[in-house]
């Protein structure tokens, strides 16, 4: 199983750090998390163009968790993708995705009019809206969708993929939140979000103080996730989706470690981590983990 992180960031925008998503393959699928702005490049440049996506699973409808779902479709269709795109996400995404393909429907329909390609398939979203439990299950690859408290948003999940003895998880966005530590209990690897609240200064321009403090109540703040490694008592900790998205990184390692003593990963964009073999590359590092279990 390997993990890619394709974007790191947040609503922010940041050349260094694009919108929220992460890739998973595993014995040749190829499933994506979230589709946050600059995926279809970051696809491009992780190896996996959009036209070998598998499924596209969402946490939740945050605009900077979905915002290129459209630019997914077309630029898969025009990589010859042969298939309908599948999306699974929580109530609410069958409108959402309904809504966006009617939008573009006149575009599209020009499109396919004069681009005389030989499939249209690519062009068609089969949505299946999840509860939480089992959402996929192929090629020895399940994945599990875990309720988490991102409220005021309703319907949020985190992900959990399991093949064989291995386990990776994927928080989402969500404030600390007691059925994540139990699904990530003994995992391999807890990519978990990260809200760095010392970085977040009000500016009367942007952001005031209490407009910080109502973000910041439904994400994890970087002085907790430290803490919620230990406690499910994981492998690694990979941290991601980063608010603000400039921030001190060595002050954020010593943070986190004050609470968690295994390897401790501050994820970049389309950083790459095989899980069994335990090796994490990025451009032309590479460096050999040894988990804490």
């Amino acid at each position: 199983m390997e993990l890619t992180l394709l974007g790191t960031g947040c609503p922010q925008c940041d050349p260094d750090r694009l919108g929220p998503a992460s890739l998973v393959r595993h014995a040749g699928r190829s499933l994506l998390v979230d589709c946050g702005s600059g995926v279809t490049q970051r696809l491009v440049a992780a190896g996996t163009p959009g036209r070998d996506i598998d499924a596209l699973l969402l946490t939740h409808l945050h605009s900077d968790h979905l915002v290129d779902l459209y630019q997914l479709v077309v630029s898969s269709w025009h990589q010859g993708r042969d298939r309908p795109l599948r999306v699974l996400g929580p109530r609410g995404t069958r409108r959402f995705v309904e809504g966006t393909m009617a939008l573009w429907k006149p575009e599209l329909d020009q499109r396919i009019a004069h681009e005389l390609r030989p499939s249209i398939q690519a062009l068609t979203v089969e949505v299946a809206e999840i509860a939480p439990g089992t959402v996929w299950q192929e090629s020895g690859l399940e994945v599990r969708a875990v309720a988490v408290d991102h409220r005021p948003v309703a319907d949020a999940f985190g992900f959990v993929f399991a093949a064989g003895r291995h386990r990776l998880v994927i928080s989402g966005d969500t404030a600390r939140c007691p059925a994540l530590i139990e699904a990530a209990r003994g995992a391999d690897v807890l990519v978990h979000e990260c809200f760095i609240h010392r970085e977040m200064k009000p500016d009367p321009r942007v952001r005031t103080e209490a407009g910080t403090r109502n973000v910041a109540s439904y994400h994890t703040l970087s002085g907790e996730v430290g803490k919620i490694a230990t406690e499910a008592g994981i492998g690694c900790l990979v941290l991601n989706h980063f608010v603000p998205t400039r921030f001190d990184r060595d002050a954020l390692l010593d943070e986190v470690r004050r609470d968690f003593a295994g390897p401790i990963v501050i994820g970049e964009d389309l950083m790459r981590l095989d899980i069994p073999a335990r090796r994490l590359s990025h451009r032309d590092g590479v460096i050999g983990l040894v988990f804490a279990r």
